[in-house]
């Protein structure tokens, strides 16, 4: 199994991300890495995420913008 994350604009739109991901073996990795550095991938363009394993969309898309409700 491998955990990925999707990096978008607000309208859908896949963007590089700013910080480079890699594939993870559990979906708390995955998790534990977006907290790290989402404050990274927002300065560097995305606003949201979406968490993919083997593929299947697991949820998203997830706003990476703390101060918006």
């Amino acid at each position: 199994m491998a955990w990925t994350w999707r990096f978008e604009k607000a309208d859908g739109t896949e963007v590089q991300p700013a910080v480079v991901p890699e594939e993870f073996t559990t979906q708390g990795d995955a998790e534990s890495w977006i907290g790290e550095v989402w404050k990274d991938l927002v300065e560097g363009g995305a606003d949201q995420v979406v968490l993919f394993d083997d593929g299947t969309k697991i949820y998203g898309p997830m706003n990476l913008h703390a101060d918006e409700a």
